[in-house]
């Protein structure tokens, strides 16, 4: 007991390093999308930093008190982590704080250097993809770095048929809109176009760590099959009693749920048993319990 005991600890201490160690790299991307390509070309992608930004035009024009944005950014950021304690608990907000902080200290580090030169196209491109790419490392630890992910996480609570990412798209778009009007139709258009392309480039990134396969297999060797699969790949399998209409016969369905890289390895057991088998596959976009991602 106290061996296994200690391999458990061992492997939730590891866990836990991977999640930081994906949370920071993360947000370095993020980091190098806004200081690198956003900021030089001065494009409005969402986020309370541009709520921040529009705040701070607003204030200047209208009442002539110039508001920083990180003033701003801290007083939309503090009713929202106290939603997120209420319905995502203390450990949820203890990796947003640590998210948050890391994307401050990589905004002090990575250097504001415009290396596109007014090439908004490719601003878009270049920096959807890298903030995306950030953005789904963070949302796959489940955390945020707090801001419009943030309340896209929370929103979901309440759309759960809406994806994160979509919530955010949604979300940044309305940020961009209200930019667009203040900042010019063309650098706010190009602004919309890098918020749809870190919205599918981080679902993709999401989905991709979440998706598996679900294997339905007939067959007339179902003991061996399950077994083979029990003892080499290490994964459950549910046998079902089905009857071909046909024949009138009882048959045995094994369902089962593996990795996408344990699917070729799953086929080569099936058809080395029973080259006849009958064999349906499914896209299973998210997969919750033991061996797969451990739900809320």
């Amino acid at each position: 007991m106290l061996v296994r005991s200690c391999q458990m600890k061992g492997i939730k201490e590891n866990n836990s390093l991977k999640t930081y160690l994906l949370i920071t790299v993360g947000t370095f991307f993020m980091a190098i999308a806004t200081n690198v390509i956003y900021e030089p070309l001065a494009m409005v992608t969402g986020g309370f930093s541009g709520i921040g930004i529009i705040c701070k035009k607003i204030g200047e024009s209208a009442f002539g008190i110039s508001l920083p944005v990180g003033v701003t950014t801290i007083l939309l950021n503090v009713p929202l982590f106290f939603l997120a304690i209420r319905i995502k608990g203390w450990e949820f907000l203890k990796k947003t704080i640590y998210a948050s902080l890391c994307f401050s200290i990589a905004l002090m580090f990575v250097p504001s250097w415009n290396v596109l030169h007014q090439d908004y196209l490719m601003a878009a491109v270049c920096g959807g993809t890298l903030q995306g790419i950030g953005i789904g490392l963070v949302f796959s630890q489940n955390t945020s770095t707090g801001g419009s992910d943030l309340l896209s996480t929370l929103l979901r609570n309440w759309m759960p048929g809406v994806s994160v990412s979509e919530l955010l798209i949604l979300v940044d778009g309305i940020i961009v809109l209200a930019g667009m009007g203040l900042f010019g139709i063309r650098t706010g258009l190009y602004a919309a176009v890098a918020v749809f392309i870190t919205g599918k480039v981080s679902d993709a990134l999401v989905d991709g760590v979440k998706f598996a396969k679900t294997v339905y297999i007939v067959s007339d060797t179902p003991l061996t099959i399950s077994y083979e699969i029990m003892t080499r790949l290490n994964r459950g399998v549910t046998g079902l009693t089905g009857m071909g209409m046909y024949s009138g016969n009882q048959k045995q369905v094994l369902m089962c749920v593996v990795s996408k890289k344990e699917f070729v390895k799953l086929l080569e057991i099936v058809k080395s048993a029973d080259k006849n088998a009958f064999v349906i596959v499914l896209g299973a976009k998210e997969v919750l319990g033991e061996g797969f991602l451990v739900g809320n």
